[in-house]
């Protein structure tokens, strides 16, 4: 038997995954890591801690398969995106921890570019922000001297987290990483597929310093794995996380669509080889560079989904479990029409207004308990049908069908509301490590042991079909509407 095995390092640990020649995932092992956190509410990882967990859920799960590591025929990397370091490019030696992507110390360096915000859009395909790798190393660039002696020295070397994984993993040997990564630092330009030297001078990175940017499915080194496996076998699947998901939906045709439903929520649509702005409040970046080829994606990320399950728990009391919403809809009075916007700390896309707040609305002598939870838990559903309406729009695609993961999947209602409301099949995998079997399954068609045409074939899925008049979702989704612009309205106020 032959194997392939993949990391999918995320925020808040790191997994371990065994597929085996079919593409059949067979164990999974994880570590988490140290939140750092300070005063300022500044994120940090330690690079050196997500390295080792990185080698010990490899031998976890290997140990936990019982197999003979010398049958692992590649490896494959799925990471955080727009988490960001330095270090030294001949000892290692991280300049400091990560910064992690939900960190907003290098605001006020944005503040200082916002007479090149649209040119920096133009090139890059995203909206200025702090959240992005740019800012985040022009922040250690200023502030860390050991980077500015190390950049003099011809020594420095920065990038994402893929980037440091592949450094450490192949003995310091490969300073590379993927069109999907690179696309989201906010220094590549998707349009000419390189660093741009305008941007990175902006902002004060060294060009010699970044890594160099490869095609996802290429081989980024060989490694054994920390002396895990008998001989070296190459890295071959690099995607940012999201990127992931979407290869391992099977999105790999342009017009498909795939939703991550977590705390916030990812949604993302491959748009082909050809790229597009979108002037309404969506991104697009590389999807990744595949068998000499690149695809973009629009992408619109949303602040508050399954968070707005998390406040009515957690906060308000209205439900003691993530369950019970599904059963309290059910329970609802159909005709009640309050609607909640979960604008907790304003609107992400497509409406990106930072001072919006919340606000439940249309309440009546029907609205009870169950019509508010039912409320909260449709407003996840509303707001992923704005992306995938205006993505529709924007790229003048058909959508017949949304490939969906993630927790809040299990919830029936929610899922065939989203079908409802979006007027789309739900599609929804019985496995959910997308992330990880993206990776995984690039590995192992650049190695030559999966069949692109059929290695999604054993992959099970449950599918919610719309069953809504379209009378009836027009009028739901114009009271939506109306709501988001009472929300916006306030905020100006």
């Amino acid at each position: 038997m032959k194997y392939i095995l993949s990391v999918d390092q995320s925020t808040q640990g790191t997994k371990g995954l065994l597929f085996d020649e079919k593409g059949i995932l067979l164990k999974r092992a994880d570590r988490t890591h140290e939140q750092i956190v300070n005063e300022k509410g500044w994120v940090e990882h330690n690079p050196l801690e997500i390295m080792k967990n990185t080698l010990a859920v490899c031998r976890d799960v290997t140990e936990q398969a019982g197999i003979d590591p010398a049958d692992i025929q590649a490896f494959g990397i799925s990471n955080q995106r727009e988490t960001a370091m330095a270090w030294d490019r001949q000892t290692g030696k991280p300049v400091g921890n990560a910064i992690v992507w939900q960190c907003a110390r290098a605001a006020e360096i944005c503040e200082r570019h916002q007479s090149e915000a649209e040119i920096i859009r133009k090139k890059t395909g995203i909206t200025l922000s702090p959240y992005f790798p740019a800012s985040k190393l022009a922040w250690i660039m200023e502030n860390m001297p050991e980077a500015r002696r190390l950049a003099g020295a011809g020594q420095l070397a920065v990038g994402t987290m893929d980037s440091w994984l592949v450094y450490n993993l192949t003995g310091g040997k490969v300073h590379k990483t993927d069109y999907s990564n690179a696309s989201r630092t906010q220094l590549f330009n998707i349009f000419e597929l390189c660093w741009d030297e305008e941007i990175c001078r902006s902002f004060g990175i060294p060009l010699e310093a970044l890594p160099e940017v490869c095609m996802s499915d290429s081989c980024f080194g060989m490694t054994d794995l920390g002396g895990l496996l008998p001989k070296e076998i190459p890295i071959h699947g690099v995607l940012g996380d999201s990127h992931g998901a979407l290869f391992g939906q099977d999105c790999r045709q342009a017009g498909q669509i795939k939703t991550t439903y977590g705390t916030g929520s990812s949604v993302m649509m491959n748009i082909g080889e050809i790229p597009r702005l979108s002037d309404k409040g969506i991104v697009t970046s590389l999807a990744w560079g595949m068998n000499g080829k690149i695809n973009y994606v629009f992408e619109g990320n949303l602040n508050y989904t399954g968070a707005v399950i998390s406040w009515l728990k957690n906060d308000v009391g209205l439900i003691r479990s993530d369950a019970e919403t599904g059963t309290l809809a059910e329970q609802a009075n159909l005709q009640d029409r309050a609607y909640f916007v979960p604008a907790f700390t304003g609107l992400g896309a497509p409406y990106w207004d930072s001072e919006a707040t919340g606000l439940l609305t249309g309440v009546t002598r029907t609205t009870g308990k169950k019509e508010i939870v039912k409320a909260c838990l449709e407003s996840i559903a509303y707001q992923i049908t704005d992306l995938i309406l205006l993505m529709r729009e924007e790229s003048g695609k058909e959508l017949a069908e949304i490939r969906v993961d993630g927790g809040p999947t299990a919830n029936r209602y929610l899922m065939q509301f989203q079908s409802d409301i979006a007027s789309a099949a739900v599609r929804i995998p019985e496995l959910q490590e997308l992330s990880g079997m993206g990776a995984a399954y690039a590995a192992g068609i650049a190695c030559g042991l999966y069949d692109p045409d059929c290695i999604y074939s054993h992959v099970a899925y449950r599918t919610y079909q719309p069953d809504m008049e379209e009378a009836i979702r027009r009028k739901l989704y114009s009271g939506w509407q109306n709501a988001v612009h009472q929300a916006l309205t306030h905020s100006s106020e």
